[in-house]
Order: structure tokens, then sequence, then C-alpha cells
């Protein structure tokens, strides 16, 4: 979700535009031999090939339950993808360069969440990652934003709670991301991002798509961590959008449910 608030490129190798590599030509001209020991290397190769994999089967051990339940094609528990909710990082980010990158991503994974349409979570966000004494005019300007009148359009409830029988998504995706100034305590960090937002769901009015935008924020190093100080964001780059063809609100929500989001980058 932006503040403010597919990517592939189509291409073939196919057809008139296909191309072709010439091999150089053995000296003395091409020669049409050697197909025979070709087909016996190919042979050999295979026969290898399989010996390994017998062998690697054989030392595999155990009574083979663990191979027949993946043979059964049985889906993944929604468990094995849904976050854990433990921060695999407990002490903060570095104090150098690829830290500050590394907090402006996790940041803006952060503030593009849906616990931002909650304000208890989203005060609690903005006190995890806000510098200090910056905190309550994060939260003044974060509450003029997030008014009934906008969960409204994104599809909610004028209370920010999802409507029954639909599932909300609000996910930020970190690209990339550069630093443009930086000083012993003073980092600014670009961060390139892709959003989902809307709601999943039959007969939805604000079906899930996608934009891309960048979000700059100017960190501080304060109590052994960074902050953020200033946050704005722009619109792109964006690239052409593919030919996807777009998923049905069924299959969008049921991966927003399985795969869980990230918490921490780099």
């Amino acid at each position: 979700m932006s503040l403010g608030d597919d990517h592939q490129s189509s291409g073939g190798y196919g057809g008139t535009g296909q191309t072709r590599l010439r091999l150089p030509e053995p000296e003395g001209g091409p020669r049409r031999g050697g197909r025979s020991s070709s087909r016996s290397l190919i042979t050999v190769v295979g026969v290898v090939v399989l010996l390994i994999a017998a062998i690697a089967f054989a030392n595999r051990g155990g009574d083979g339950s663990a191979s027949a339940k993946g043979a059964a094609g049985n889906k993944p528990d929604a468990s094995s993808t849904a976050p854990s909710g433990t921060r695999p990082v407990q002490s903060g980010f570095a104090h150098d360069e690829q830290g500050a990158q590394s907090a402006a991503a996790n940041y803006a994974e952060a503030l593009g969440s849906d616990g931002m349409f909650d304000k208890g979570k989203r005060d609690a966000i903005l006190q995890a990652v806000v510098v200090p004494d910056r905190v309550a005019d994060f939260q003044a300007t974060m509450d003029k934003a997030y008014t009934p009148a906008f969960n409204k359009n994104v599809g909610l409830n004028e209370d920010g709670s999802t409507p029954k029988g639909y599932t909300f998504v609000s996910r930020t995706s970190p690209i990339g991301s550069k630093v443009t100034e930086r000083s012993a305590d003073r980092t600014t960090v670009e961060v390139w991002c892709n959003g989902l937002l809307g709601l999943a769901g039959q007969n939805s009015t604000s079906p899930v798509t996608s934009t891309w935008f960048t979000i700059t924020v100017q960190l501080q190093w304060a109590d052994d961590d960074w902050k953020i100080v200033t946050h704005s964001q722009k619109d792109g780059p964006a690239p052409i959008p593919g030919d996807d063809k777009a998923s049905t609100a069924d299959e969008m929500a049921k991966a927003v449910q399985e795969y869980g989001g990230f918490t921490y980058a780099r």
C-alpha cells in the first residue's frame, strides 16, 4: 500500500525476431559425422545420472512417509508460509550504510502494511520506526490521512475493519534502495517499491491493484538504531505492464492468506 494513496514485459524468441547462433566451422569445412559417438556419450551420461539418483535414494533412509506425503500432491499448510511473529533480528540495524538501507526497506514495508489501517497498530508501528521526538507529529499526520472516508475508498468499513466475506490486502514490497546522502548519524535512503492494495472477494468494488512508487526517508541514528526523521513519497518508476492474466478474487484472497509477508529485508 502506498501512503499517498505487472511487471514482466513480454518478449519472445520465436518468429522473425529469433536469434540464430552459428558456431565456427572446423578447419577443412563442416563435419557431418560423429553422430554415433554423440549418441553413445548421451547414453553413458544418462546411465551415470540414473545410478547417482539410485544411490541418493537408497541413502535417504527413513520410512518413506515424507516422500509419500509429498507424492500425494497435498498443498502446504497455511502455517508453513504464515508469518511466525518472531522478528529475525533482535538487536536493531547496523550503524553503517547497509544497515540504513535495511532499515529503510523494512520501514517502507511496515508503513505500507494493513496494520496502518488500525489506530492501535499504526501508533505502535510509528513508535517503532520513527525517532522519538517526531512520533507525536507522525501520529497526528497519519490520523488525518487514515480517515473514515479513506477507509471506505479502499473498500473497508469506515472504522477500518474488513467487510465480512472479504480479504483486505495492503502490502509493500521493496524492490531496491540507494543512499543519496550520508553522514555519521544521518542517512537519506530512497526505496523503490511495488505495492498491492484493495479488497479481494466476489463483487468487490475495490479489487486488488498494483502500484509502483519510491519512498524517501531521512534516518537518524538514535537509541542504537536507525529511526525515521522525515518521510516522503513519489510515483514510479513503473515498468510496462506485462500480459499476465489477472487472478480471480478467490485466488488473490487465497494467496494473501497462505503467503506470509516479510518482516526483514537484506
